[in-house]
């Protein structure tokens, strides 16, 4: 039974097959987002439609009719557009958009609790500047809102619980929209979409042949989670791709903390079947893959990023050095927008392989303070760590992550779970599957690394110290 999942990431869209629970082909296409300014980031929504419609068309025609069609995306990110027309009415604004910064605090002098990454405040940003009085009869929406909206030719405006708690306007229950939010911000509760749940049927895709029905929404951290299988409260996945996010199951009961733990993680919904949520954590990490590219296209160190770990092979240790990847400041536990990176313990004899092996091992102990946080918030344990992303293909860097965690770490057959997890989820509600705990059995990771050396946490802890509090003034921003 195939699925067809299409994945919106920040960086480009790709199509993919999922049958029996593997993805068997996929294409993508580059839609990078734009930065006119610093802190500004654009993406251009008709050409991300359009893109996933011509990968879409391209894997019919390759691979015959679908049984049903799933989408994962970058969450967040927004569009606002107009209900009759179908037309965007400016840019749409990346998760990375930093434009409702000034806003952003100036509601949190009011106890108003967002962030500019979250959706809210870039949906207020952009009405005003169309239809300031609210006018006009708009719509509201994240990636998967727009896909939707755009396969059945307005037919559908929705969202599911995993990406609407990604906007700042979700209540605190998950149960719907928060109004009080939207009325500060001037944002009509009619313009935003209807929450649905994870799984399920939502329309039918008849912009694509043969109209198969749009059987699954996701946000793409939590669907990495059910693609690595973490279904159960304790189990979590590590992604590292450009940053690293850690997301963990936790069952029936939402965590006790409001808006963000002690130890710096976030309440998520992990999906929502037959109207039951599931709730986790996501603890987040603001540079990973960005650090071997800075090797590559700053430094020069290396020519690719899998030169990575051919460079740090040639030394079977650092040196003594340690790096901090704090490049755009520090996520969690510590949660320091003034934290910068930091290279220390270099000296005469420091070469460029003991300098990319610290850089891998900064990003895996990076990678073992989200675990500690999400252990803290949480009061879990983590038996063993699941990862994908690009940085899971790099031997050196696993094993620096399998020492710091203090435990087994599981290489995902996918490199990206991200498809696969969407494919899942459609897959319930078409039945292939009885239940989404029944696809727990089709987990089989391509590797599982264990600890072979010291975890040198403490050295890290005191890296870490030094690189804190650099840009005092954007240390002193929480959100």
């Amino acid at each position: 039974m195939t699925i067809l999942v299409i994945d919106a990431g920040t960086s480009s869209t790709r199509a993919a097959i999922v049958d029996d629970g593997r993805v068997v082909a996929e294409e993508r296409q580059a839609t990078p987002p734009t930065s006119p300014s610093p802190g500004l980031v654009e993406l251009d929504a008709q050409a991300l439609v359009a893109a996933a419609l011509e990968l879409a068309g391209l894997m019919i025609d390759r691979h015959g009719p679908v049984a049903a069609v799933a989408i994962a995306n970058q969450r967040a990110s927004t569009v606002v557009w107009d209900r009759q027309s179908g037309q965007p009415v400016g840019p749409g604004l990346g998760w990375q958009d930093l434009r409702t910064l000034g806003t952003c605090l100036e509601l949190a002098g009011e106890g108003v609790r967002l962030a500019p990454n979250q959706t809210a405040t870039k949906a207020a940003w952009l009405w005003d500047q169309v239809d300031a009085e609210r006018a006009r009869d708009l719509c509201i929406g994240t990636i998967d809102s727009w896909l939707v909206w755009a396969l059945t030719g307005g037919n559908r405006h929705v969202t599911d619980v995993t990406n609407a708690g990604m906007t700042g306007l979700l209540s605190r229950d998950a149960t719907g929209w928060d109004a009080g939010v939207a009325d500060r911000l001037r944002v009509p509760l009619g313009a935003l979409p209807e929450i649905v749940d994870s799984s399920g049927f939502v329309a039918e895709a008849t912009a694509l042949a043969g109209s198969p029905p749009i059987a699954a929404l996701v946000g793409d951290q939590q669907a990495s989670l059910v693609g690595q299988r973490c279904l159960s409260p304790g189990m979590a996945k590590i992604t590292f791709g450009t940053g690293g996010m850690l997301d963990v199951c936790l069952g029936d009961d939402r965590p006790g903390f409001d808006l963000r733990g002690d130890a710096g993680c976030f309440p998520i919904a992990c999906w929502r079947l037959g109207g039951e949520l599931t709730w986790g954590a996501e603890a987040i990490m603001l540079t990973a893959g960005t650090s071997v590219e800075w090797l590559r296209d700053d430094l020069g160190l290396i020519d690719s990023a899998g030169e990575s770990h051919d460079l740090a092979s040639a030394c079977t240790d650092t040196g003594g050095v340690w790096f901090v990847p704090a490049l755009v400041g520090m996520g969690t536990p510590h949660w320091d927008y003034g934290a910068r990176g930091t290279l220390v313990g270099v000296t005469r004899g420091t070469g460029r392989a003991e300098i990319a092996r610290a850089v891998l091992t900064g990003v895996a102990q990076r990678g073992a303070d989200l675990v500690a946080a999400a252990e803290a918030d949480c009061g879990v344990r983590i038996p063993t760590v699941r990862v994908d992303g690009g940085m899971s293909a790099n031997p050196t860097f696993v094993q620096a992550l399998a020492d710091a965690v203090e435990r087994p770490v599981e290489l995902c057959a996918e490199l990206e779970a991200t498809a696969l997890g969407a494919g899942l989820l459609a897959g319930l509600a078409t039945g292939e599957w009885a239940q989404l705990a029944d696809t727990a059995a089709t987990w089989s990771p391509r590797q599982v690394v264990e600890p072979s050396g010291p975890s040198r946490r403490d050295e890290w802890q005191a890296a870490v110290e030094r690189s804190l509090r650099w840009i005092p003034e954007l240390s002193a921003l929480d959100f």
